[in-house]
């Protein structure tokens, strides 16, 4: 196991250990890559997943908070069916957030 009073104990008397000078930086980016980094990654490799596999019939809500009903889908957009009426709005994929 390793003991950081021998490594302090190591280094020359006038000069701090290189790897305690760097031990904050490297604690603090593991922080922030298993609190930011990685959840934020999982979070958009579902919703790709999610705009991968939408079908007609799907319900969806847009980043603009329009929520409706698929009834076409293109290349790079969706048609949707929003409301009461006969509205149908084109919507690119990159706008849905999530499934209904």
């Amino acid at each position: 196991m390793l003991n950081l009073t021998s490594l302090v104990a190591q280094a020359p008397s006038g000069q701090p250990n290189p790897i305690l000078s760097f031990l904050p930086m490297i604690l603090m980016f593991a922080v922030f890559y298993f609190l930011l980094i990685r959840p934020q990654q999982k979070r958009q490799k579902e919703l790709n997943e999610t705009v991968k596999n939408l079908k007609k019939g799907d319900r969806i809500v847009t980043s603009g908070g329009l929520i409706g009903t698929i009834v076409g889908i293109q290349d790079d957009y969706l048609v949707i069916k929003a409301g009461e009426g006969e509205a149908k709005l084109e919507v690119l994929k990159s706008a849905v957030t999530g499934k209904r």
